[in-house]
Order: C-alpha cells, then structure tokens, then sequence
C-alpha cells in the first residue's frame, strides 16, 4: 500500500491503541506509526464500500459493502 498524506483521522488513538494493547500476559506495546498505517487501511476499505454502494445504484452505504 503506498503511503498516503494528509489522511483524516477517523481512528480514536486511544481506544485504537487500547485495543491492540491487549491485557494480562500478552500486552502488546504499539509503534507510534502503527494507527497512520491503520487509518489508510480504514480509508480504504471505506473508499470500497463507498463505490461498491454507487456501482449498485445505491446512496446507503450497507453492512455488506464492506
């Protein structure tokens, strides 16, 4: 994937990096890069599911467009 710039955050840091964390033995430390490589991944699934919505005559953007 080719890094993106100036890409909106659409992630809550905390609650991202919470999640990734984990807890109890298997806690995990997360780099400072890894929720920028997270949120292009975001922005893209959300760019496919928008055109997946448009190129089936649709403006409700659904579940399954993901």
């Amino acid at each position: 994937m080719s890094k993106k710039k100036d890409l909106e955050m659409l992630l809550v840091g905390s609650k991202t990096k919470e999640a990734l964390k984990g807890s109890g033995k298997n806690t995990l430390n997360v780099s400072g890069d890894a929720l920028d490589a997270l949120n292009e991944v975001i922005h893209d699934l959300v760019e496919r599911a928008r055109i997946r919505c448009s190129e089936n005559g649709r403006k409700t953007v659904r579940p399954s467009d993901f």
